[in-house]
């Protein structure tokens, strides 16, 4: 998801690149049909955009994009860098080995490089010229893969001719460049789509996760050659932020399956194989050999844990040279559905990402989420949460998941582990929302919405995009849209649910009191989401008005006070719109 302000990538000739190297590192792939180009489109209409007014342009599938991206990793070579190095040789000589398609610059414990090449071969190529280096008494394990390491036969010649490396950002802003941002945005619409911008994975961070799940395929390509090794989660949702986790899966589906075709006669052909007791224990040692196999070999894999025990067993490892935390489990086809729906509602409506970026933030800023396991909500609930939401509008902004069954065909029938799967997979058959309402209003009607929920005997459900009657007695009830036994948020405890209904109501109420009295731009003071991001500032204002109250009491003023203005609100105005407040 290319953000803007980040230089990348461009589609060199050798002849280009002679010319052109020596501009500013803001290129990004050009080729009219590939994934960088269609983000290119994305990125130039996003925030820019009326409400509700979706680009018509065809969109591709979660597949096709994840057969392009794993392509264009294959091509793709990953180089540790001398800190001062001089771009236009660098280039030129690995062009050398064939024409280079992209490349950019990052730092990670140093400087790295990524090069994609136009074909396979290059790569191969590069391969067969790099010798194993000499660690003097340490001794080296040979392993021939595509992370390199370059070093200069003569670095004094070189360092007086160098220009200065453009690295493409790999992390997000920080708070203080977060807020002055959003305090000088022109709208609470335009908040939330520059917080979308600023936190979205870059193009150049889309690809280096791929890159990192195909050397890793490399790992295991030695124990299982027709193997994949494919991302899935926040890296290809379309709802991951800059320094989300890397999750990956080791599909092993397409193994054995070649012959199928090439059988005739009355012969049929099997390969010898291993017997266990069950499945999951063909996991368990699967992930051991390769969670050994990354740890005694795998170039740049540190901290290697191989937790086998879970639910879903994984192996857990740093990937050094991507700075990427990776998360690694089989069989988990369900999971990679769970990431093409997601990506679907993301690629529907431009708010959808825009509203789920922005709670989530919240959520952050508040301590409602954490990157460590436990009783809080995850970001996972609170996308099944936006989405949910914005099926309850009217009209509705996104489909139901029964609705997308209707429209599925043959093609689109999927059944894994006995759970049906099937919905329609070609986003250009599924008609855009008639709903024009602005992200402000949603923002603000979202807090109210959870803010009056009645989480104690109903649950969330988006497959039917309606409130249910909670099969169980967990606070937090969220069906599992594929697994519709499981409750995604089962882990949720009643404290964390109550702050997060006390803290929804709190935002709505200080969204209703800015509709009245907003601070002008210039007096630099924090309104809007900027507001609600702040739990300092938000405090001081939400106190300021209700000093020395007991929370119940507070609350309950909080909710009389949404109620009580809603009628006054459909008529009120901000300069630019005029607020309707729904039942």
């Amino acid at each position: 998801m290319a953000a803007c302000g980040v230089g990348l990538l461009t589609r060199l000739s050798l002849r280009a690149q002679r010319s052109q190297v020596q501009c500013p590192l803001r290129r990004l792939l050009s080729c009219p049909g590939t994934v960088a180009a269609d983000l290119r489109r994305e990125e130039q209409s996003s925030g820019s955009a009326e409400t509700g007014s979706e680009d018509r342009t065809p969109k591709k599938r979660f597949s096709e994009v994840q057969n392009e991206r794993r392509g264009q990793a294959q091509r793709t070579v990953l180089i540790h860098c001398p800190n001062k190095i001089d771009e236009k040789k660098f280039l030129k000589f690995l062009s050398q080995h064939g024409p280079i398609n992209s490349h950019f610059f990052y730092e990670s414990f140093g400087l790295y490089a990524v090069v994609e090449f136009c074909q396979k071969e290059s790569v191969t190529s590069l391969q067969n010229i790099t010798r194993t280096p000499s660690l003097g008494p340490e001794a080296a394990i040979p392993f021939k893969s595509r992370y390199f390491n370059l070093k200069l036969r003569n670095s004094s010649n070189q360092t007086s001719e160098l220009s200065s490396i453009q690295c493409s950002n790999q992390s997000s802003p920080s708070s203080k460049k977060l807020y002055q941002l959003l305090c000088c945005a022109e709208s609470v619409d335009d908040q939330l789509n520059t917080l979308l911008r600023e936190f979205q994975l870059t193009e150049e961070n889309t690809r280096l996760r791929y890159l990192t799940c195909s050397l890793i395929e490399d790992v295991a390509a030695a124990y299982f050659p027709d193997c994949a090794v494919r991302p899935f989660g926040s890296s290809v949702n379309g709802f991951g932020k800059l320094g989300c986790d890397l999750d990956m899966f080791l599909d092993l589906d397409e193994i054995g399956k070649f012959s199928a075709q090439k059988t005739s006669g009355n012969f049929l052909m099997e390969f010898q194989v291993k017997n266990v007791p069950s499945e999951r224990v063909a996991t368990q040692k699967i992930l051991s050999v390769i969670g050994e196999c990354l740890d005694q070999f795998g170039p740049g894999c540190v901290g290697v844990q191989k937790i086998l025990n879970a639910r879903c067993p994984l192996v857990r490892f740093s990937h050094q040279a991507s700075g990427f935390q990776c998360d690694l489990t089989t069989n988990n086809r369900i999971a990679l559905k769970s990431s093409e729906l997601l990506y679907m509602y993301g690629a529907l409506d431009s708010r959808v990402r825009a509203l789920a970026f922005s709670v989530r933030c919240w959520a952050r800023a508040h301590s409602l989420t954490s990157s460590i396991p436990g009783a809080w909500i995850t970001n996972f609930s609170l996308t099944m949460m936006v989405i949910f939401f914005l099926q309850r509008r009217s009209p509705p902004i996104l489909p139901t998941l029964d609705y997308l069954k209707t429209l599925a065909d043959a093609e689109d029938k999927c059944i894994i582990e006995g759970y049906n799967c099937t919905f329609v997979r070609d986003l250009n058959r599924i008609k855009p929302s008639g709903n024009t309402e602005t992200l402000e209003l949603l923002l603000k009607e979202f807090f109210e919405y959870f803010g009056n929920f009645a989480f104690n005997k109903n649950s969330i459900n988006i497959r039917q995009g309606k409130e249910q009657n909670k099969p169980e007695s967990s606070p937090l009830h969220i069906q599992n849209p594929f697994e519709t036994s499981l409750n995604v948020s089962k882990n949720v405890s009643q404290s964390q649910l109550q702050k997060f209904v006390d803290l929804a109501r709190e935002s709505a109420w200080i969204l209703h009191q800015e509709g009245k009295d907003r601070p002008s731009p210039s007096s630099n003071q924090p309104w809007g989401l900027a507001a609600l991001l702040l739990p300092s500032v938000a405090n001081n204002v939400s106190l300021s008005k209700k000093k020395k109250k007991p929370a119940s009491e507070r609350i309950k003023n909080l909710l009389d006070s949404i109620k009580s203005s809603g009628a006054e609100n459909s008529t009120a105005t901000n300069g630019r719109r005029a607020i309707s407040t729904r039942a």
